[in-house]
């Protein structure tokens, strides 16, 4: 299998001149990422790539390991005794890129073209919470909140929507559009296909980064991507998702890479999709959670590099330490719960059919994503041992996107965002079509009532009553079996020898390039 691996790798890599070998500055760090970084507008989603947002542009506050929120853009903030007025004091002395200063007026400028465009970002509750920004001072500026809405600091530390363009290219509109931030990074090149290229901010506030330039090189291919970690093309692999888990142990076992998995970070999930045939019935939703066995995808296919998760969340985000009995893998509970709903085998090992109907889905993922399809594989093999036919659908981001905002799936993958989203941001992106969950939940009985406790428990002031909100919306979902739970995600890199100190972000989503270090060898 590592042979097989290792040749289609080389094949691959032959029909890719833009890998060539050649001379890399010793100032110069290369990545990878499957597609290009996107237009990189602050306030956009896809293609908009999350890790390249958060190299250009800043928050107000910065989440950090441990649950704690520290002073970023913002030095420090107070709140008023009903917690509807937030005022915070800024840094003095930042400048965007483009030598705009940043202060009040950048901030109600930014977050005023948010809450202009709440239909685009109806999925974060604070948006639609902010009642006015006012400025009272150069350095200090205000919101004025509809509710005492209790995550505001962690919804202002997210990587999109709430970081900051230059005023001046915000009131240019798309057509004048740049991305023009306060990071330590600027975007300065891109070539679709190809590459992204990043250069240093050398007017940064903060720590500069020790490397001059990132070149972000375009690899599709996980084995291709793999092969040019090895032939020294690229010198960093950054994600769980970025390389098979076969792939990553070979670069463990081997003393030139530096290899580290982080902690559990976020839920790896596929959202099953209650109002579409045949998934439209419980019994078969619980068939599925009884029929694949997770403990043997992470051993088989995560290679113990996860651990095998249970619930929709893990038990250490707030408020989601919630007894749930866990679905055990049961084949034969499995295809008991089919049977009792009228889907049938005409013979051993055959599909099941109901009036002549076969007992299929589609199962999509992000064809580019390793691990993703590697798991779609295992799942397909296991829902076929209990006479399901799952047709696997591999697509692009923008198709993923689409599947799950129209509801054209039976199973999708739909992984939690991890901090500082989960449960609160998360939960409250489940009562619009902007992600899979709304359309995997859209055939329940009680998913009215969802929403509404949902909108309910982020204004809720009473610990105690926020605490049963929470308990009552995780067992409603448990017990519908809307979610497949599949493993706790963590993120994974293998650097080559030309870096040291290479570490983790606070969250899923974040490389802290600006802390890498060259190694002594490529100085």
């Amino acid at each position: 299998m590592l042979r097989r691996e290792l040749l289609l790798a080389g094949a691959a890599l032959a029909t890719l001149p833009s890998l060539a070998a050649r001379a890399v500055p010793q100032d110069v760090l290369v990545y990878s990422y499957p597609r290009n970084v996107g237009p990189l507008h602050p306030h956009g989603y896809a293609p908009n790539q999350m890790f390249a947002q958060a190299m250009v542009y800043e928050p107000l506050v910065r989440y950090v390991e441990g649950g704690r929120i520290e002073p970023w853009l913002a030095t420090g903030w107070a709140v008023s005794d009903d917690g509807r007025t937030w005022d915070f004091t800024l840094r003095q002395g930042v400048t965007f890129t483009d030598g705009t200063p940043f202060d009040a007026q950048a901030v109600k400028a930014n977050l005023d073209a948010l809450v202009a465009d709440k239909a685009q970002h109806g999925w974060l509750e604070l948006i639609a919470q902010i009642q006015a920004v006012e400025v009272t001072a150069p350095d200090r500026v205000r919101l004025r909140l509809n509710d005492p809405y209790y995550p505001v600091l962690f919804e202002l530390a997210l990587i999109r929507p709430v970081r900051f363009l230059s005023p001046a290219v915000l009131a240019r509109g798309e057509a004048g559009f740049a991305p023009v931030g306060t990071g330590p990074w600027r975007l300065v090149e891109t070539a679709p296909g190809e590459h992204d290229r990043f250069v240093r901010n050398e007017t940064y506030w903060g720590s500069r980064p020790a490397f001059a330039e990132l070149l972000v090189k375009v690899v599709p291919d996980p084995n291709t991507r793999a092969l040019a970690l090895e032939t020294g093309e690229i010198d960093l692999v950054f994600g769980s998702d970025q390389l098979s888990a076969m792939a990553f142990q070979r670069f463990a076992a081997d003393p030139r890479f530096a290899c580290a998995v982080s902690p559990p970070l976020a839920s790896r999930n596929l959202a099953l999709n209650s109002g579409r045939s045949p998934t439209d019935d419980l019994k078969v939703r619980r068939a599925i959670l009884h029929g694949v066995n997770r403990q043997s995808l992470v051993k088989n296919v995560l290679l113990d590099l996860e651990e095998p998760a249970e619930t929709l969340f893990a038990r250490n985000f707030p408020y989601t330490d919630v007894p749930l009995e866990p679905f055990a893998f049961d084949r034969a509970l499995a295809q008991a719960l089919l049977e009792e709903a009228g889907w049938h085998r005409p013979e051993e090992r055959a599909m099941r059919a109901r009036d002549g109907q076969p007992l299929e889905l589609d199962l999509c993922f992000v064809g580019s994503d390793a691990v993703q399809k590697a798991l779609a594989e295992a799942v397909q093999a296991e829902l076929r041992a209990i006479g399901m036919q799952a047709r696997l659908v591999g697509l692009d981001e923008s198709g993923m996107t689409a599947r799950q905002q129209s509801g054209e799936f039976g199973m999708i993958f739909g992984d939690t965002w991890g901090a500082p989203y989960d449960p609160h941001s998360f939960m409250s992106g489940m009562r619009v079509p902007t992600h899979a969950d709304f359309q995997a939940q859209s055939g329940l009985p009680m998913k009215a009532e969802i929403d509404r406790r949902i909108g309910e428990v982020l204004v809720e002031t009473d610990e105690a009553a926020r605490r049963d909100t929470y308990a009552w919306l995780l067992t409603i979902l448990h017990e519908q079996a809307v979610y497949l739970p599949i493993s706790y995600t963590t993120s994974s890199y293998v650097a080559g020898p030309r870096l040291k100190e290479v570490g983790f972000g606070p969250t899923v989503n974040e490389i802290p390039f600006e802390s890498f270090r060259p190694s002594s060898a490529a100085l």
